[in-house]
């Protein structure tokens, strides 16, 4: 029996490049993946022509255009448009080459800001998003709602995770479009080097935040791709396809830029600037699906900040400028 050809899209980025090494990792299977360059997901024909011409058996679909809070609000029409053609592309020609089984990755900031705390799944579309993320946010429930609907039209087995907040190598450390801990590590270590007494961070530092390693993420990935279909729709509600992923815990931005200095070696002061904005104020998901299908995070969040600082002194020779 052949191997299973597997495409994960979006094989550069953190998620995508964590995909492979759990799917290499683990069992037999083919990884078919393509460059940007040399596949333009926001471009219809090109991706159909990929999957017509070539046999695929499994999509973990983690191309996306994605950013912290300074780079969704400045380019909120890339990031609405970018997101939406690409899943629209992925999914329809997936379902047009008979592909059964995909895994779509989101985020949790598909849900309303003011979600009850940990936010269960079925908060979806229950109130108003976060304003400085909503065209992000707004891609991915339309992400979500495709599968859905090619689920419930054709009988595809299309499944969703949300993830938290994540972390690791190959995270992007860009000063300017980088989530709150690769921008907050970079900027940590470059102060602790240049002895810059003290460091200024967005926000009042009172928000609380969880935060999963990308490792973890790819390991529920395959996980819930792997299970058979009866167990996972014995745990989703009739007619939905999306569950949370995270570690269950969070902790105040303070506590954490108080870690990541610890970490980088910065014994300066920080400064908060509440006069920039602090996003929701608190954002914990509900994983006791997930749980109950048997997956737990495995990397403790101080351990997988120091390997995520090792990885980027090894490779900050990338992120200069």
């Amino acid at each position: 029996m052949s191997s299973q050809r597997i495409y994960v899209a979006g094989h550069r980025g953190m998620v995508g490049a964590a995909i492979v090494r759990e799917l290499e990792s683990h069992g037999d299977c083919e990884i078919i993946t393509r460059t940007h360059a040399e596949l333009d997901l926001t471009d219809q024909h090109a991706v159909r022509a990929f999957f017509a011409h070539e046999r695929i058996d499994q999509i973990y679909l983690a191309a996306a255009k994605v950013g912290g809070i300074l780079a969704n609000s400045t380019y909120p029409a890339q990031f609405i448009y970018e997101n939406l053609m690409i899943q629209c592309n992925v999914i329809h020609a997936a379902h047009m080459a008979d592909v059964q089984q995909l895994l779509f990755l989101g985020s949790s900031c598909i849900y309303p800001k003011f979600a009850p705390q940990p936010i269960p799944e079925e908060a979806l579309l229950s109130g108003p998003l976060e304003a400085t993320n909503e065209p992000y946010a707004v891609a991915k429930i339309a992400g979500i709602t495709l599968c859905e609907s090619y689920n419930r039209q054709y009988g595809r087995d299309y499944r969703c995770l949300m993830p938290t907040n994540l972390y690791g190598p190959g995270d992007n450390f860009h000063p300017q479009d980088a989530h709150v801990i690769p921008a907050l590590m970079r900027r940590f270590h470059e102060a602790a080097r240049a002895g810059t007494p003290t460091v200024t961070i967005w926000g009042s530092g009172t928000p609380r935040r969880e935060f999963l390693h990308v490792d973890d993420l790819a390991a529920a990935c395959r996980f819930v791709m792997e299970l058979p279909a009866a167990t996972w729709q014995a745990h989703i509600p009739p007619g939905k396809c999306h569950l949370n992923v995270g570690t269950g815990k969070d902790c105040p931005i303070q506590e954490l830029a108080q870690m990541l200095a610890r970490i980088t070696g910065f014994d300066g002061r920080l400064i908060f600037d509440t006069s920039k904005p602090d996003g929701t104020p608190r954002k914990l998901l509900d994983i006791s699906r997930i749980t109950a299908l048997g997956w737990r995070p495995v990397i403790g969040f101080e351990e997988g900040l120091q390997k995520t600082y090792a990885w980027f002194v090894t490779h900050q020779g990338a992120w200069r400028g």
